[in-house]
Formats: C-alpha cells, structure tokens, sequence
C-alpha cells in the first residue's frame, strides 16, 4: 500500500460540512513516511489528476488502491493555529522559514570563512 490512512468523505465527514478527503495515520515506514511530504492531518486534493470531490469514502479508499506504482498526490497543507482547532492553509504550501532564509547567511558564512582564510594565507 501507500503506507497511509484517510477518513472522509460525503458518507463519512471527518470535519462537520466538509466531505474532502483527509490523512488520518502515516505507517511509520511505509512508502508516505519515507518520501516524507505527507503529513498528518493534509487534505488530499487529487490523486493522479483525479479530483476528490463528493466521493463516497469507499469510493476513494478503491482510488488509492488502484493508484498504481507511481502516484501523485495533490495536497492542502494542514495548519495548526497556537490556540485552537486544526485549520487549513488556502495556498497548499506548507509552513516554516524559506530556503533563502537558510541559505543567504549560510553562503554569506561560508564566504567570510574563505576571505578570512586567503588573506590569513597572503600574511604567511
């Protein structure tokens, strides 16, 4: 299997009013831990290009059975808010800092290191 749960559906809401589809476990393991994209909690969009709107919830576990060896996921990032109940981010990006955010001082580091290094070098 793809090594995840789901809950939902228009037969079996996981949040009032809301039939989509959501991640309820990831085995620790499987295939979805192990790519490491998944998250707990995601609403899962598509699959494979097919939408997964107002589908029983038997109907769309079959979807992911029959997704075959390659799948494509198109997911909504959960968000958690400090106080209060999961909600969802409306962009499908997930949180935390961006890459520049990382990346420009570690560069900006890295290249003092070396300008440090080639003038300690010239005094030698």
């Amino acid at each position: 299997g793809l090594g995840f749960n789901i809950v939902g559906g228009t037969d079996q809401q996981y949040i009032a009013n809301d039939s989509s589809i959501y991640v309820s476990w990831i085995k620790k393991d499987g295939a979805a831990y192990l790519d490491g994209r998944l998250q707990e909690g995601d609403k899962i969009l598509a699959i494979n290009g097919k939408e997964l709107k107002d589908l029983r919830h038997k109907d769309a576990v079959e979807l992911f059975r029959n997704a075959g060896y390659y799948v494509s996921l198109k997911i909504q990032r959960r968000l958690q808010p400090q106080n209060g109940p999961v909600g969802h981010r409306g962009d499908g990006e997930s949180g935390g800092l961006p890459l520049a955010a990382i990346l420009v001082p570690g560069l900006a580091l890295a290249a003092t290191a070396v300008w440090i290094l080639l003038r300690y070098r010239q005094r030698m």
